[in-house]
């Protein structure tokens, strides 16, 4: 009964609508939904860290509103396509999300994602009252209200993430666009920049051993080609699951048993895709920065205070 009282209230629609909504014909159109979180949320920090690792022809932020192209699989396996978009609101304390219609058969899957992108469900005064304390040693660091920028698909953030290592954010986000340019599926829009889906693992497995030189004519060096390869490969075969439904410690021992794979990638990850929330990457080149004179050993000693939010402390230490 709360169930359905919360949902009217939300989305102004009783849960059963999402059948009917389904179920009938689409029409050229979209559908808006308020998704609400716990205040107060830094938008602005999440918004600027989306938009300088979107993937361009799948990701566009402007103006302060993220959007993207979406596939997903309907009840019945059927593939739903179409665009989305979010962006803060000034008035009410939650995101507005604006999905193509032909995404309704997967409305609560797209709610589910955008949720854990954009940290809606957090608690930011357990986490304040934690990571406070990082001002008395890296003054104006921390500020309540920083979210976690999650992702919406796991597999396309781990591919990132493996393009990422030990480069740029500026040149991982060139090789990410080359590598959608030529292996993702073109998909009309009609929204400029909004003009491909990400590949998926059997997309990817399709190229065989002639990947790495397809990539390579790319920029993208074999080593890596191989880790995005074994990547979707142990997500086809099942050993590896991102979505939530393995324990964090399984999906992390499965990630850093593929060759490619080392700790930084793994807990990266861990903190996007698995939304751990304690994750700390002391050896990250942002953390150096964020904490000059420090060791590894020193900066893991100063983290052990920040537990169980060292994610958060992370992202604070970006900022």
């Amino acid at each position: 009964r709360r169930l359905n009282e919360l949902f009217q209230e939300r989305y102004h629609l009783p849960p059963t609508a999402l059948h009917r909504l389904a179920s009938s014909q689409p029409a050229l159109g979209t559908l808006t939904l308020t998704l609400t979180y716990r205040p107060p949320y830094l938008a602005a920090p999440l918004f600027a860290f989306l938009e300088g690792r979107a993937i361009k022809g799948i990701e566009n932020v402007t103006h302060g509103i993220y959007e993207r192209t979406v596939s997903l699989e309907g009840k019945n396996g059927e593939p739903c396509q179409g665009i989305i978009s979010v962006a803060p609101t000034k008035k009410d304390d939650a995101l507005i999300l604006t999905l193509s219609d032909t995404l309704l058969p997967v409305l609560s899957d797209v709610i589910f994602r955008v949720s854990r992108q954009f940290d809606l469900a957090a608690f930011p005064g357990n986490v304040a009252a934690v990571l406070c304390a990082m001002n008395d040693d890296f003054p104006g660091t921390f500020m309540e209200g920083i979210r976690i920028p999650g992702a919406f698909d796991g597999f396309e953030t781990a591919v990132r993430a493996i393009l990422g290592q030990q480069i740029t954010v500026k040149a991982a986000g060139t090789l990410a666009s080359r590598f959608v340019a030529t292996l993702g599926t073109p998909i009309e829009t009609g929204h400029p920049g909004l003009t491909h889906l990400f590949p998926t693992p059997n997309k990817i497995l399709s190229y065989g051993e002639g990947l790495a030189d397809e990539l390579g004519k790319l920029g993208i060096i074999s080593s890596r080609a191989a880790a995005i390869r074994a990547l979707a490969q142990a997500l086809v075969e099942g050993s590896l699951r991102l979505d939530g439904t393995r324990t964090r410690e399984e999906t992390k021992k499965a990630l850093l048993s593929l060759k490619g794979i080392g700790h930084w990638t793994s807990d990266y990850i861990a903190m996007r895709v698995l939304k751990d929330p304690d994750i700390f990457l002391e050896n990250d080149a942002g953390i150096k920065h964020a904490m000059p004179g420090t060791t590894p050993k020193k900066r893991l000693t100063l983290a052990e205070a920040w537990r169980p939010f060292r994610s958060y402390a992370t992202v604070s230490l970006w900022r």
